[in-house]
């Protein structure tokens, strides 16, 4: 399993971007990169530039997906009927630790992918514990009896810095979501534009 040793706002911070729009983000308190030279003014990015970073914010957004794991799935979007931008977001938002964000079951990507690694979750009544299982459209995704009363659970449940898509159903008395369908680019609530064409340009070199 993979693990990511560095903060996640670095992430942010080095993109210049809120990337997932919470409040703690120190792009909230200085907006300009990590470091000594992080103040320094940045020249203009080439075309690769665009695409590298288009690439980064994307997979970042979704907490530890490593690149082997980000390539496979902008393979399988490639091979899929119709547009490869828009196949690549759906496969990432049809990922079980992105449909438990969603559904506000936890309140980060990356505590998403612990409590999904950690058995908390059953999908269609039998235990999942791999945060890239492709959830299929009707799939019926629900907290197992015992964690139900995890305090960040509930606290997640109460946030109020984002909703629930229309695409995920979600009943948090019951701790149950169903998957309603896969979203477009447009469905899916990104706190910042993110431009899966460029991530697209960027393998496809």
């Amino acid at each position: 399993m993979s693990k990511r040793h560095s903060a996640k706002y670095k992430i942010d911070r080095r993109l210049g971007e809120n990337i997932w729009g919470r409040p703690k983000s120190p792009l909230n308190a200085r907006a300009y990169g990590p470091g000594q030279h992080g103040q320094r003014r940045k020249g203009k990015l080439s075309d690769y530039g665009l695409q590298l970073r288009a690439k980064q914010k994307l997979k970042g957004y979704y907490g530890s997906v490593t690149e082997k794991a980000f390539k496979r799935l902008y393979t399988e979007a490639a091979r899929v009927k119709g547009d490869t931008g828009e196949n690549l977001i759906g496969l990432l938002e049809s990922r079980l630790d992105a449909v438990i964000y969603r559904a506000k079951f936890v309140a980060t990507v990356f505590a998403a992918r612990q409590f999904v690694s950690h058995g908390h979750i059953l999908v269609n009544g039998k235990r999942v514990n791999i945060p890239s299982y492709q959830v299929k459209v009707g799939d019926k995704i629900e907290v197992r009896e015992r964690s139900k009363q995890l305090t960040v659970l509930i606290e997640a449940t109460q946030l109020a810095e984002r909703d629930v898509p229309d695409y995920v159903e979600v009943d948090h008395n019951k701790m149950v979501a169903t998957f309603a369908r896969v979203p477009s680019l447009s469905d899916v609530p990104y706190p910042v534009q993110m431009e899966p064409n460029l991530v697209v340009e960027f393998y496809s070199r």
